[in-house]
């Protein structure tokens, strides 16, 4: 949700530019020029890694103390097939870290709240495009680690889908 409201906002401080100053150039070849330089900057902003937002939230929650619980930890190492079904995973054991987090009371629970939100939406983006491989693994067979190496394996696996 943080990466579409940047988005919107950039959008936005474009229309106005345009707005006031620009639909006069638009007579002559160089107002053109301009008007196609500013139509493709959110595109490029747009862009980036759709994890990114989820890799910083990550940062912030990764040297939380209030956080202690054993998670499922899908393989950072997984077939290229696998990828979406190891992203669902680390989203699905997010979901015990929030509620780990609310009973608790934990300093971190906004973060972790983000991480769920914005990784749940982008999930949800691509749920009619994945093809699951039958020799994928279910989020259950995995090694149950503890909190660090949990959040280590996901940065991985982040940092890896963002490259």
């Amino acid at each position: 949700q943080k990466t579409h409201l940047k988005s919107i906002c950039l959008q936005y401080q474009l229309y106005l530019l345009l707005n006031s100053h620009f639909f006069c150039l638009l007579k002559n070849e160089m107002g053109l020029i301009i008007f196609f330089l500013c139509a493709y900057v959110p595109k490029t902003a747009a862009g980036h890694c759709k994890w990114a937002e989820v890799l910083k939230d990550l940062e912030q929650i990764k040297t939380s103390k209030d956080i202690d619980v054993s998670l499922y930890t899908a393989n950072t190492d997984e077939d290229v097939k696998c990828q979406e079904p190891v992203m669902r995973c680390f989203f699905l054991e997010t979901k015990v870290i929030l509620q780990e987090c609310l009973i608790k009371n934990c300093s971190k629970t906004q973060d972790v709240l983000n991480i769920w939100k914005n990784g749940s939406a982008s999930l949800e983006n691509n749920k009619s495009n994945s093809t699951r491989s039958a020799k994928c693994k279910e989020c259950e067979e995995y090694e149950e680690k503890n909190f660090t190496e949990f959040i280590q394996s996901f940065v991985k696996v982040i940092q890896r889908e963002c490259k």
